[in-house]
């Protein structure tokens, strides 16, 4: 075909059915031109074409039924490669079936024999998705601003979308998730998101309330376990990113990145973070009221794991390109968006060469020594801990102080990644 785009069968059909009438009312020579012609629209064989001209060009019910190609040892495996994967949808999963399927086997979870592994490698998106649609879920997710900031401080600070379209790690999406309940009122926890719109590599830290002390601390643990260079900060424009402090802050510590911030009341501006605050923290946490030290504590042990699971298992889409569709008699004009094949945020970053050799070793070397079934079971197991502290006494003050400073995984120069042990509680720096 000499078109991007493939007819799908029933494009193929009413092609034919409008060229039919000009094909048999044509010379012989004119039927070779259109036959020509039709072949490099459609990608058909001449003679497929020369068939489906002579009928009805109608579609019609499969006389017999094919056997099923994967039999009942591809769904086991799939259950457990789900499992492992968190029950990511179809099109996340499937290019990421062998890869998984065989460090689960390095891991005991599995069994694989070369058929298997072969059946993993040519199943299809649509394929999986109906085999995960009858796979229970063993553990169901849980579905459970600041003031305005004066332009003095942000006149110089450039207002702008980071570009879906950007190649280069270190462009940061940053923003808070409240966890306060029903009320606002008082201290509370927060969550601290930053994500890199290049890889989707994704970073989590919980404060207990919104002080300059707690979030500097918050951004001095990021900064100090990301692997890789901040090229720039792009929060909204709420007072706990911009005030006098934080922005010295910027100055000092984030050395040759850029600060710019979103337009107010356009959420948008910030997809990608909104994004993920929805799909990795309300999804687990829901809008319980967390405000004690405790909490917080327990929050960020939890948000450890996390950083394993879905920095360096959790496979993520990427868009690479749209498209504005014309309206149709069938259907108004719409946009199309594609995308490529999901790959995990440390692949996608190994990709880019900007990790050294020791960071990517590093990263590889806790990858490998990581069971992700189990460690998504601990994910679980740490979100209920989380929800079952109870929350804060009235006319008890909690100290902030007892959150800050509490570093788990570290990739400077002088330290080495964390084993971890499901089960065992990540050491304190």
């Amino acid at each position: 075909m000499t078109t991007e785009e493939k007819m799908n069968i029933h494009e193929h059909l009413k092609y034919l059915r409008i060229l039919k009438p000009r094909y048999l009312a044509a010379s012989r020579e004119e039927r070779g031109q259109l036959l020509t012609a039709m072949e490099e629209a459609t990608g058909l064989h001449r003679k497929s074409l020369i068939r489906l001209l002579g009928g009805d060009l109608e579609r019609h019910p499969r006389q017999q039924q094919r056997q099923p190609i994967y039999g009942a040892d591809v769904t086991a495996a799939l259950q457990v490669i789900a499992e492992s994967f968190d029950y990511i949808c179809a099109e996340r999963l499937t290019p990421n079936l062998v890869w998984m399927a065989q460090h689960l086997e390095a891991h005991e979870e599995l069994q694989l024999s070369a058929e298997l592994l072969a059946q993993l490698g040519q199943i299809s998106a649509s394929s999986v998705g109906r085999r995960l649609a009858n796979i229970p879920h063993d553990t169901p997710r849980l579905h459970r601003k600041g003031r305005p900031v004066g332009p003095t401080l942000t006149r110089d600070i450039p207002m702008l979308r980071i570009p879906w379209t950007e190649a280069e790690p270190g462009h940061f999406e940053i923003d808070l998730v409240h966890h306060c309940g029903p009320s606002a009122s008082g201290d509370y926890v927060y969550t601290l998101q930053w994500i890199d719109v290049a890889t989707g590599w994704s970073e989590r830290v919980a404060v207990l309330g919104r002080s300059y002390r707690a979030m500097e601390d918050a951004f001095l643990r990021i900064l100090r376990r990301l692997p890789f260079a901040v090229r720039e900060l792009h929060p909204d424009n709420g007072s706990e990113f911009f005030n006098a402090h934080m922005l010295r802050f910027f100055g000092e510590k984030v050395h040759g990145a850029r600060v710019s911030r979103s337009r107010p009341y356009h959420k948008n501006d910030n997809r990608f973070v909104e994004q993920k605050n929805s799909s990795l923290v309300r999804d687990y946490l829901g809008y319980d009221r967390l405000d004690t030290v405790a909490q917080t504590l327990a929050l960020n042990q939890l948000y450890d794991l996390m950083w394993i699971y879905y920095d360096l298992f959790q496979p993520v889409l990427h868009l690479v390109a749209k498209e504005v569709l014309p309206a149709t008699a069938e259907q108004p004009a719409r946009l199309r968006r594609r995308h490529d094949d999901a790959r995990t945020p440390f692949d996608r970053l190994s990709a880019t060469c900007v990790l050294t050799p020791e960071q990517r070793a590093q990263l590889e070397r806790l990858r490998d020594r990581t069971n992700p079934r189990r460690l998504r079971q601990a994910i679980y197991d740490q979100i209920e801990h989380v929800l079952s502290l109870p929350g804060a006494v009235p006319g008890q003050p909690e100290d902030v102080g007892l959150t800050l400073g509490v570093y788990t995984v570290s990739w400077d120069d002088d330290s080495s990644p964390v084993t971890l042990s499901i089960g065992e509680q990540l050491p304190v720096r």
